[in-house]
């Protein structure tokens, strides 16, 4: 594929956005945004043996914020809370197939940051420091 059918996709992701919803009694969440464009994300998450089962979220943003979210969160159901936490923004950049570039990497790594401090608070350990510099 072409950089212009990888940006289609993105596009697509974010106008249908089928993960966008509130979950009912999630097992985690975490709000965060990006104060230098105005991105806003809450990430809601299922976790069964250390497992992560459903993956929700509800936010407003640019087309790479949200439509990278509704990719990513989707590629994170099943994983294991572990490998989640260890993700980079590599693993973003491969669940979208699109380098966003150094100017937009915020945006696009906007989910991995909450749903890895989800997944921290859920488990009473220190956000890591790749995480805050996300």
């Amino acid at each position: 594929m072409d950089l212009d059918m990888y940006a289609e996709e993105l596009l697509s992701s974010y106008e249908t956005q089928k993960n966008k919803h509130k979950m009912e009694k999630p097992d985690a969440e975490m709000h965060e945004e990006n104060t230098s464009c105005g991105d806003r994300i809450t990430v809601f998450l299922k976790i069964e043996n250390g497992i992560v089962k459903d993956v929700s979220y509800e936010g407003d943003g640019c087309v790479i914020s949200m439509g990278s979210a509704n990719i990513f969160v989707e590629k994170l159901k099943g994983k294991q809370v572990e490998e989640i936490e260890k993700m980079s923004k590599q693993g973003v950049i491969d669940a979208i197939s699109l380098d966003p570039g150094p100017v937009r990497m915020h945006c696009a790594t906007l989910s991995l940051k909450a749903v890895k401090e989800a997944l921290f608070k859920y488990e009473n350990k220190q956000v890591d420091r790749d995480t805050k510099e996300l």
